[in-house]
């Protein structure tokens, strides 16, 4: 693969490109699914190509292929720069890197077990004793999913960068749906709704949720979901546990912090952003405690990368330091237009597609109070957590979000179960209402495979390290039964 993005640039270069990379992706993905104790599919699926990125005329240039040829490599390299060429009648100004280190590099997985050692059997088995221990009374559908993924990322630039990266994914969740007249149709998740929880981890990953352990609880919480109360509508203080927290920091923080929606690149599929470039070192973005980092540097988190699809190496940096915004997620050429640096949030879903920006680990930085604490300080309140439902406006500002379940909190204390709790807010005001963020005890790092963005539409890895963390004065309930 050296010799083959070797000829990639030589053919780049006669070509008249002032900047060419080759990236070669080799992955194989596994989903293994069952329902109520039987299987239901295990899919195996294998890509192998390449993409070529080229800069000609001050204009970009992009082509890739699956046919990994000498002959497909110069075809390739032809067509991207011709899209440069034609990119160039259009140009508004000449695209410009900032300027990185070259590096030689090879990067080994972070697994110890690898899962694909694993035959389908046991993993259906594992699957399939949580969920038949899920079938109580009123339970409709128990669900169980795996998923897996290995990739070998070669890239080269003419600035004389060659980076290798192995990478090995492992997920997995369990979910129990319950129904009745009275209650409608509940759902409880663990270890998170979804395809549940993923890392870059191997089999011993999915060993350590211990499914089994865990279904019965979950189960039994979807069926007393039924007979809840609903949440009820008004303004309270609201204690976000850390899995509907990571859909928060996700929607409201790291979405808005991406700099080609600033800029204009991203709108048409999920909007532009608030972040406006005047606000960079002087908005108020939450209250003093809350600190937002994008870090790539976090072992086994599912969006830690060492390096990037430009070459450029994972870093952690401060989006947000002591509730002031200080710095956006960015690329080579975007970063010089606000006077930062790139830190390491290129990343393109597979080879036949070009690199946009996007969330690495995206953490809400954990504070120093225990549970209790949090839910102590508060009177009159609701606790909610489990993601059920999302929706933000197209400058991800306004939001409403609904959580699988909740629960009263009176004098301090937990009372009674909730169901179909949401609660509503504007970016800036619900984080500048943070009073309490739970410490690192209570700190988790949440995989999270289904990000979606950009024309056609990629989708990202990425992750969130949150903790339960209290807001005052939230208006919750806005969806009347």
């Amino acid at each position: 693969m050296d010799k083959f993005a070797e000829r990639v640039l030589r053919a780049a270069k006669r070509l008249g490109a002032t900047y060419c990379d080759c990236r070669a992706v080799d992955m194989e993905r596994e989903d293994i699914s069952v329902v109520g104790g039987m299987p239901r599919a295990a899919v195996h699926a294998h890509q192998r190509g390449f993409g070529v990125r080229i800069i000609a005329d001050g204009a970009w240039g992009f082509s890739s292929s699956s046919v990994v040829t000498d002959a497909e490599a110069d075809r390739i390299v032809e067509e991207a720069v011709a899209i440069a060429h034609a990119s160039a009648l259009a140009k508004k100004a000449d695209i410009v890197l900032a300027p990185v280190d070259a590096v030689q590099d090879m990067v080994p997985h972070q697994a110890d077990i690898d899962p694909f050692l694993i035959s389908d059997a046991e993993k259906m088995s594992v699957l399939a004793e949580a969920t038949r221990a899920m079938m109580v009374p009123f339970v409709v559908l128990a669900r169980g999913q795996m998923q897996f993924l290995k990739e070998r990322k070669t890239f080269a630039s003419s600035e004389g960068t060659c980076v290798i990266q192995d990478r090995i994914e492992s997920g997995a969740g369990i979910s129990a749906m319950a129904a009745s007249d009275r209650g409608g149709v509940q759902v409880r998740s663990y270890p998170m709704s979804f395809s549940g929880d993923n890392a870059q981890a191997g089999w011993e990953f999915i060993e350590g949720m211990k499914f089994l352990e865990h279904a019965g609880p979950t189960a039994r919480e979807a069926v007393a979901l039924l007979s809840a109360r609903p949440c009820p509508s008004c303004v309270l203080d609201l204690v976000v546990g850390g899995q509907q927290l990571a859909l928060q920091v996700h929607e409201s923080c790291g979405h808005p912090s991406e700099l080609d929606r600033v800029m204009g690149m991203e709108a048409s599929f999920a909007g532009t952003s608030f972040l406006t470039p005047e606000k960079k070192g002087n908005f108020r973005y939450g209250s003093d405690i809350v600190n937002l980092t994008a870090d790539a540097t976090i072992p086994h988190a599912l969006g830690a990368l060492a390096y990037d699809d430009e070459g450029v190496k994972g870093r952690k940096v401060y989006l947000v330091r002591n509730g002031i915004f200080e710095q956006y997620l960015n690329s080579r050429a975007s970063a010089p237009v606000v006077g930062e640096e790139p830190m390491g949030a290129m990343r393109a879903d597979g080879f036949g597609r070009a690199p946009i920006v996007r969330m690495t680990s995206i953490n809400l930085e954990p504070g120093d109070l225990t549970f209790g604490q949090l839910i102590g300080g508060v009177e009159n309140g609701l606790y909610v957590d489990g993601i059920r439902s999302w929706s933000i406006d197209d400058r991800r500002l306004n939001f409403q979000f609904g959580s699988e379940i909740g629960w009263i909190i009176k004098g301090g204390k937990l009372q009674d179960m909730v169901r179909n709790p949401t609660y509503t807010g504007v970016t800036y005001e619900f984080w500048r209402s943070c009073d309490g963020i739970g410490g690192p005890d209570l700190y988790h790092v949440w995989g999270v495979d289904n990000c979606g963005k950009g024309e056609p539409m990629q989708v990202a890895h990425v992750s969130h390290g949150t903790a339960p963390a209290r807001f005052r004065q939230v208006h919750v309930g806005v969806l009347h039964e």
